[in-house]
């Protein structure tokens, strides 16, 4: 089964194109304001280095957040166009579950980290299980302090994974279960494997019923909100 993967949730873009799970090419690029730029080369590079038509696409895997709203906006649009147009399903998959994938850890308690902004960042507990992880708790949207105080109160052995270099150092104070490691980002080629599991399970959904996953509202609408509520746009009490 032939899959497209698209990853611009996070700083890290990257496409992947693989059979089942055999990676056949793949492009990546670390820019946190260039997702919609990097999508559309990206693609064309990697079809022309697999030697794969838009035709060959059975299934597309986008990571719907969270992470930066325009990246997520601009994968999750790129995998509905590109899966209607062709007529294939959509696995969705969680930048938090694509970094617990990844992370190699065999017996501590992982806890992926996105910097989300506004001084925000998204996680949730996994535990590793034979043949991959599972998640072991609800995602959450803390502050970096919030951070710190929900790692000082899990009992096991930790590995830490994802935007944790932008954290300040008070973050890892007096952790001393805790180690940080690898992935920073989520990234394609493990979209790629998770996809390959859902297909063999038919565990689809159709383009038009992906939904980002946000975990709060964007700044736009933030800013509004704000505004409104200082009284800087007359009339718009209503």
């Amino acid at each position: 089964m032939k899959i497209l993967a698209i990853d611009t949730a996070t700083s890290a873009s990257s496409i992947a194109l693989g059979d089942e799970d055999q990676l056949a090419a793949m492009s990546i690029k670390v820019d946190r304001r260039g997702h919609g730029g990097f999508l559309v080369p990206a693609i064309d590079f990697a079809f022309r280095s697999a030697g794969w038509k838009p035709g060959d696409i059975e299934v597309v895997a986008v990571d719907i957040g969270p992470g930066l709203f325009t990246g997520i906006r601009a994968g999750i649009s790129t995998a509905q166009a590109i899966a209607a147009a062709v007529g294939a399903p959509i696995v969705t998959v969680s930048s938090l579950t694509a970094l617990a994938v990844r992370a190699a850890t065999g017996r501590r308690r992982i806890w992926p980290v996105v910097d989300i902004r506004r001084g925000q960042y998204a996680t949730r507990p996994f535990r590793p299980v034979p043949g991959g992880v599972a998640p072991d708790g609800p995602a959450e949207i803390v502050s970096a302090d919030g951070l710190h105080n929900l790692i000082d109160s899990d009992a096991e052995d930790t590995l830490l994974v994802g935007d944790t270099e932008g954290l300040p150092s008070s973050t890892f104070r007096g952790l001393h279960r805790v180690k940080k490691g690898r992935p920073r980002y989520p990234s394609a080629d493990v979209l790629l494997e998770i996809a390959a599991m859902h297909a063999r399970n038919d565990n689809f959904v159709m383009p038009e019923e992906v939904r980002p996953l946000y975990m709060r509202e964007p700044d736009a609408q933030i800013n509004w909100s704000d505004f409104r509520n200082e009284g800087v746009w007359p009339g718009a009490e209503g």
